[in-house]
């Protein structure tokens, strides 16, 4: 079970249905069952930048896999504030625009479901990387291409 931050869907425009229509069927497989899912959040930032078309299309017909945080995983979110190096997981930049941050409701969705958080982000001692947060609170972490390989998808 699995909770994908922005990155590892924003790596996934690379992989073409047309091409790699077993991949994108598995996949839809997984979100149809609860297996992957993310946060509202994800969506709000996936919806930032240039628009690619198959992925637009993908996420709106999977919508139910955006999930609303629920109160524990808000309790989660203000127990990673309480990390005084954590606090900065919310970027200068994301603060002054108001712009969506997905990372510490993405990781506190995996914390309060058990479920495993997909990434691109790479763990950094004391930053306040995805990475580096999970492994503070003990929660599993991965990238897109372990989760494929977790998967056993090959094209």
């Amino acid at each position: 079970m699995y909770v994908f931050d922005t990155g590892s869907y924003s790596k996934l425009k690379h992989y073409y249905p047309q091409v790699f229509s077993s991949l994108w069927q598995h996949l839809s497989a997984l979100a149809q069952s609860g297996v992957i899912v993310s946060t509202r959040e994800v969506r709000r930032e996936l919806g930032n930048g240039a628009p690619v078309p198959h992925l637009i299309q993908w996420f709106d017909s999977h919508s139910q896999m955006f999930t609303t945080p629920n109160a524990n995983e808000l309790q989660f979110v203000a127990a990673i504030f309480v990390i005084p190096n954590f606090q900065n997981i919310i970027g200068e930049q994301q603060r002054l625009t108001g712009s969506p941050v997905a990372d510490p409701f993405v990781i506190a969705a995996a914390a309060t479901r058990g479920f495993t958080v997909v990434t691109e982000e790479v763990f950094k001692p004391n930053s306040a990387k995805i990475p580096t947060v999970c492994q503070h609170f003990g929660i599993p972490c991965i990238n897109l291409e372990q989760f494929m390989a977790n998967e056993k998808l090959s094209f």
